[in-house]
C-alpha cells in the first residue's frame, strides 16, 4: 500500500531527503499517523508532501525499514525516490473524486495517510 508523508519544506523540504539520499522518518506523534506508519513495509512507495504555502505533493520515496520496538516511536527509514514532474497541488487533489472520502482532504493535519494505487498513480503521474 502506498503512503502520503507530509513536512513542512522550511523544516525538511523533499530537496533535503534528496541531498541525504535515505533518513529516519520522526516526529509523528499524532496516534492515527502512527498508526498508519506501524503498517508499512519495506519497499513500498511513498509521496512526499509538502505543507505550509506549497500544499503539493514534490516527490517520491520508498520505506527502507520499520523498527516498530518502541509502538510509540516506530522508526521509519526511507529512500529517496524522484521529484514528481508536475507537482499535484492540494486544490488539484480536493476536486478529484478519487480523494473524495481520503484522509488526506478529510483530516487536514494527518501527516502520514494511506493512499490507493490510483491516488499514488494521480499524485506521481505514473
Amino acid at each position: 500500500m502506498p503512503y502520503l508523508l507530509k513536512t513542512e519544506p522550511s523544516v525538511y523540504s523533499f530537496a533535503n531527503l534528496q541531498s541525504e539520499g535515505t533518513t529516519i522518518w520522526d516526529g509523528v506523534t499524532n496516534p492515527v499517523a502512527l498508526r498508519n506508519m506501524r503498517t508499512m513495509r519495506a519497499g513500498e512507495q511513498l509521496v512526499i508532501y509538502h505543507t505550509g504555502d506549497e500544499r503539493s505533493a514534490v516527490g517520491t520515496a520508498s520505506v527502507v525499514s520499520l523498527d516498530t520496538a518502541d509502538p510509540k516511536n516506530p522508526v521509519l527509514k526511507l529512500k529517496a525516490g524522484k521529484p514528481i514532474a508536475e507537482p499535484k497541488t492540494l486544490a488539484e487533489i480536493k476536486t478529484n473524486k478519487l480523494f473524495a472520502d481520503s484522509p488526506l482532504v478529510r483530516q487536514g493535519r494527518l501527516s502520514v495517510v494511506p493512499l490507493t494505487d490510483a491516488q499514488y498513480k494521480f499524485l506521481t503521474g505514473e
